[in-house]
């Protein structure tokens, strides 16, 4: 009777074994097969220089002092200017709101929905104390070692002059769009976009204005960066993530440290904080990430690849070693970050009042109100008053694979990336283009920059450059982009 069972089990475990054989090495890549774009006749060094000359412009955006730095914004324009003739001779130009650019190209063909590209001019500021550890002046535009350095050249002047450069260089070559291009630059994308981005999609909007598609800034091409991988893999975000900060409060009797209460108001705060923390949202392989890893999975190597292409049985597994990561736990779940925590004010007064902060990442499928309740549950103290920030923002719906502008960007990412996969994903962080789903269904969010693991901190951070090679990479992407959208006909 033992060795029946024992050979059942055998046969099963084989069965098992063939089953996933088969399925690892039967599911068919999903890449497109293309040819490489035309190599661009272009002056790399000077368009580089181009863009290094609008780094010591410190178009840097403040939430709370929405008239800072306007005179950065206007030194800009006219440097777009000087610098994009043929661009400001031919695309209509507007101003909206206080510094936002509304740039419109008008197509051929009245009947072809239109279509946006955005990149914003506003940037970060540099981390107080941390200017000594760059490498050049972060404001000097210095061109070093192959790379154009200094703030804003990732996020987002990169992508903004990489456009001007693409769109140059067509009207030079007589090019004409058959349908209206709109490029949209906000002022203030750092600090929430609704002075720039969110007035002109309003203003586009109250035009009778629908969008065929929208790319805004987003994913990157990952190079070395997902395990089992050994190509880039270039992540065109279907959606992004929503934005969530609840305040939280607890008021208590103040009194003296010498007679203390069981429980203090810091104390109370800080263990309904850390069950919060203990207990994330549920998450899992699904959605936005299933159809990455979906799409990966036939590329991948050795065990990684069995393991992604059978996650019908391998899911718990995967998922347990994704979480263990933050920036792949990011794409299953809403997240939970503890940010602020204020309370006392002296080492021998116990506080009345201990102040915290919590921000949400919301997934595609959670919501503000599931999140609140989520964290009603899990502080377990009904004493915390809850109170929303006012500039949350649902998570943004997901834009489909199987549209015309998702095929069209994949298409000129293979054309100008030949090396790269191509796969959907998840944006965790916010972009302006969460304000143009009242304009189209189909908003994509893909920056075309080379990065490496050791790269991805530059972003916000400290030695912010980008490779002249790669510069020249993205003005391809850009001009392949636009004579592939006008060459596609209308689905």
């Amino acid at each position: 009777m033992l060795k029946r069972i024992l050979l059942g089990l055998l046969l099963a475990l084989v069965a098992l074994a063939a089953v996933v054989a088969v399925k690892t090495w039967t599911t068919p890549s999903r890449q497109l097969a293309v040819a490489p774009a035309p190599k661009l006749d272009i002056d790399l060094q000077a368009a580089a220089k181009r863009l290094a000359g609008a780094i010591p412009i410190r178009t840097v955006s403040s939430l709370d002092d929405p008239a800072a730095n306007l005179a950065e914004f206007d030194r800009l324009h006219a440097y777009l200017e000087q610098n994009f003739p043929k661009v400001h001779a031919t695309l209509k130009k507007e101003v909206v709101g206080q510094k936002a650019l509304l740039y419109t190209w008008t197509g051929s063909d009245a009947a072809a929905k239109p279509i946006a590209l955005m990149a914003h001019q506003d940037m970060v500021p540099i981390a107080p104390g941390t200017e000594k550890a760059w490498s050049v002046d972060p404001f000097g535009g210095e061109i070093k070692d192959g790379f154009v350095w200094g703030r804003g050249t990732l996020d987002n002047k990169g992508n903004l002059f990489a456009q001007m450069e693409a769109i140059e260089l067509l009207i030079a070559s007589g090019f004409k769009p058959r349908q209206t291009i709109y490029l949209v630059m906000g002022d203030d994308e750092e600090v929430s976009g609704l002075r720039g981005a969110q007035p002109i999609a309003e203003l586009l909007k109250s035009r009778g204005v629908k969008l065929d598609w929208v790319l805004d800034e987003g994913l990157l091409v990952l190079d070395g960066v997902l395990p089992g991988l050994s190509k880039p893999a270039a992540l065109i975000g279907l959606a992004e993530k929503g934005y969530a900060t609840f305040f939280l409060s607890l008021d208590t009797a103040p009194g003296h440290s010498s007679m203390p209460p069981a429980h203090s108001a810091i104390g109370s705060m800080s263990a309904a904080l850390a069950r919060l923390e203990a207990n994330p949202m549920p998450g899992g392989i699904q959605g936005v990430a299933g159809q990455m890893f979906g799409t990966l999975a036939p590329e991948m190597s050795g065990i990684n690849r069995v393991m992604l292409s059978n996650l019908w049985l391998t899911a718990p597994l995967v998922e347990g070693q994704l979480q263990k990561s933050p920036s792949s736990n990011a794409m299953l779940r809403t997240t939970t970050a503890l940010t602020i925590v204020r309370a006392g004010n002296k080492d021998n007064v116990l506080p009345g009042r201990a102040e915290a902060a919590v921000n949400f990442r919301v997934l595609p499928g959670d919501t503000i109100d599931s999140v609140e309740a989520h964290l009603r549950k899990q502080l377990g103290n009904e004493e915390i008053k809850i109170k929303r920030y006012p500039g949350n923002s649902e998570a943004s719906p997901v834009s489909p694979t199987d549209s015309a502008g998702y095929r069209t960007i994949e298409r000129s990412v293979r054309q100008s990336f030949p090396d790269a996969i191509v796969a959907p994903g998840l944006m965790t962080a916010a972009t302006d283009s969460r304000h143009f789903s009242i304009l189209s269904d189909a908003v994509f969010r893909f920056s075309p920059f080379r990065m490496k693991n050791e790269d991805l901190a530059r972003f916000h951070g400290t030695n912010e450059r980008l490779a002249i090679s790669n510069y020249g990479e993205m003005i391809g992407f850009y001009h392949q982009l636009l004579r592939n959208t006008s060459a596609a006909q209308p689905q």
